[in-house]
C-alpha cells in the first residue's frame, strides 16, 4: 500500500477502493473524494460498527440536510457519547460536525481552529472547511485561506485531500493558473478527487478553456456518473458550453442533468443564456420559487435568496422581484439591505425593460457585490448583468471597460455577445423567451 499521509498519521490510505480493505477506510476515502458510493459505504460502516461515533457523525454530515431536527440531534447525541469513549480527537470532531450540521458556521469555524491546533491536517475535520465561507464574513474567509495553506503544508505534497483543498482555495483567490496546476497535481495523486476536479473546473472557466474543460468533466464523470457533485459539475460544463457559444449543448445539459430542486443552477444557466440573447433551457415555475421563498428558512442564506431572484428574473416576473426587493430592503441584516436589495431591484428593472435604472443600482455596488455570497464564477453573473444593462442603455464603452479584464485574458463567445448591441425589441424578447 502507498501511504500518502505526509507523515502526520491522520490521513487515509489513498489507493483506489477495493472490497478487501476495511469499510471504514473505503467510506472515509469516498467521502473525501465525493465518490458516488459514499452513502452506501458510510451506512455499511455504521451498520458494521454501531459504537463508532465518528462513523455515525460522518453519516450525519453527509446526509443531515435530509433529516429532521429530532433525528439529527438524536444521532449526533449517540455519536458524541460513543466518540467520548473513543478519545478526545474523536469527540472534538463529532462536536464540530454537530455545530456544522446545525448551521452554526461561526462556532464551527472557531472550533476548527482549535481542533487543527491539536490535531494538524486532520482530513475528516477538513471536510468542514466550508463553514468559514458560510459565515459570510471576509475575515473568516481570509482566515480559512491561510489555514488551508498551513494545513496543506503540514500534510505534505503527497496528501491528495489537502492538496485538493489548496487548489480550491487558490481558485477562489483568483490565482487561476496556480489553481489549475495545483488541481492537476492533486489529480495526479488521486485521479478521483472530486474537490480537485471541481477546483480545475473553476480555474478553467477563468482561463477560457471552454470545450476542453467540458470534455474533461465528461470524461471524469464517465467513471462515476453518481459522484456527489455530478449535477454541479455538469452545470460547470454547461457554463463552458455557453462560454464557447455551444448554446444547444448548454440547454441539453441543464435539462438532462439538473433536477427540479436545482433551482439556483438552472436559473444561473438560463439567465446567462438570456443575457447572451439566447433561448433558455427548461425554466423554473414561479409558483415553486414563491413557495421556496415563503418556506421556513427561505431567506436564511443570502446566496440562496439571490439564486431564487435569478429564477424569477428568468421568468420575467417583475412584480415578485419587486416584492422580494422590498423584503430584502427591510431586512435587519446589512448584506440583505445593502447588497441583495439593489441587485434584486436591478433584476426587476431589467425585466421591466429599464436597463438604465438597473445600471444605477448595480454600478454603485463595486466590490460589495462579493457580500452576495457564493464563489467567483457564481458572483460573476452580477457583473454580466451590469454589462448587458450598460449595452442596452447605450453605454457600450462603459460595458467594454467593465469586462476588459475578461476579454483580454480569455476569449469567450459569451462575453462577445454580452457586449453586442441588440435592438430594444430583441432585448425585451430575449428576457421573455
Amino acid at each position: 500500500m502507498k501511504d500518502l499521509t505526509g507523515g502526520n498519521g491522520t490521513a487515509t490510505v489513498v489507493e483506489p477502493s477495493s472490497t478487501d480493505r476495511p469499510v471504514a477506510k473505503r467510506a472515509v476515502e469516498a467521502l473525501l473524494s465525493l465518490n458516488g458510493q459514499v452513502l452506501p459505504l458510510l451506512r455499511q460502516w455504521v451498520g458494521s460498527n454501531e459504537d463508532c461515533g465518528v462513523a455515525r457523525a460522518l453519516l450525519a454530515l453527509a446526509t443531515g440536510d435530509r433529516w429532521d431536527d429530532g433525528v439529527l440531534k438524536e444521532q449526533l447525541s449517540i455519536a458524541h457519547r460513543d466518540a467520548l469513549a473513543a478519545g478526545e480527537r474523536e469527540a472534538s470532531l463529532v462536536y464540530g460536525i454537530f455545530l456544522h450540521t446545525h448551521r452554526q458556521y461561526r462556532l464551527t469555524a472557531d472550533h476548527l481552529v482549535e481542533h487543527f491546533a491539536r490535531w494538524p491536517a486532520d482530513e475528516q475535520a477538513g471536510l468542514m472547511l466550508g463553514a468559514f465561507s458560510a459565515c459570510g464574513d471576509a475575515t473568516y474567509r481570509a482566515h480559512c485561506d491561510a489555514l488551508t495553506q498551513e494545513q496543506a503544508a503540514v500534510a505534505g505534497p503527497d496528501n491528495w485531500p489537502w492538496q485538493s483543498w489548496l487548489a480550491a482555495t487558490m481558485a477562489e483567490q483568483g490565482r487561476v493558473r496556480e489553481a489549475y496546476e495545483q488541481a492537476d497535481r492533486a489529480l495526479d495523486l488521486y485521479p478521483r478527487s472530486g474537490v480537485a476536479a471541481h477546483a480545475r473546473a473553476h480555474a478553467e472557466h477563468e482561463l477560457g478553456n471552454g470545450r476542453a474543460s467540458a470534455d474533461f468533466l465528461d470524461q471524469w464523470l464517465l467513471a462515476d456518473p453518481q459522484a456527489v457533485q455530478s449535477r454541479h459539475l455538469n452545470w460547470h460544463a454547461a457554463l463552458q458550453s455557453i462560454a464557447c457559444g455551444d448554446f444547444a449543448d448548454a440547454r441539453r445539459r441543464a435539462d438532462a442533468a439538473l433536477a427540479r430542486t436545482d433551482v439556483g443552477m438552472r436559473a444561473a444557466t438560463n439567465w446567462r443564456l438570456l443575457l447572451a440573447g439566447q433561448t433558455p433551457a427548461g425554466q423554473s415555475d414561479s409558483a415553486h420559487v414563491r413557495e421556496l421563498l415563503a418556506a421556513p428558512g427561505g431567506m436564511a442564506e443570502i446566496f440562496h435568496t439571490f439564486n431564487l431572484a435569478l429564477a424569477l428574473a428568468v421568468e420575467a416576473d417583475t412584480d415578485d422581484l419587486r416584492v422580494l426587493a422590498r423584503r430584502a430592503a427591510a431586512d435587519e441584516r446589512p448584506d440583505y439591505r445593502e447588497v441583495l436589495a439593489p441587485v434584486v431591484e436591478a433584476l426587476a428593472e431589467i425585466t421591466a425593460g429599464r436597463p438604465g435604472a438597473a445600471v444605477d443600482l448595480l454600478a454603485g455596488l463595486g466590490e460589495h457585490a462579493e457580500r452576495i455570497g457564493g464563489v467567483r464564477v457564481e458572483r460573476e453573473i452580477i457583473q454580466d448583468t451590469l454589462a448587458r444593462a450598460l449595452v442596452d442603455a447605450g453605454e457600450h464603452e462603459r460595458a467594454a471597460s467593465l469586462l476588459h479584464h475578461r476579454t483580454t485574458t480569455r476569449h469567450h463567445t459569451y462575453e462577445d455577445l454580452l457586449l453586442a448591441t441588440r435592438t430594444p425589441a430583441a432585448t425585451a424578447g430575449a428576457h421573455r423567451a
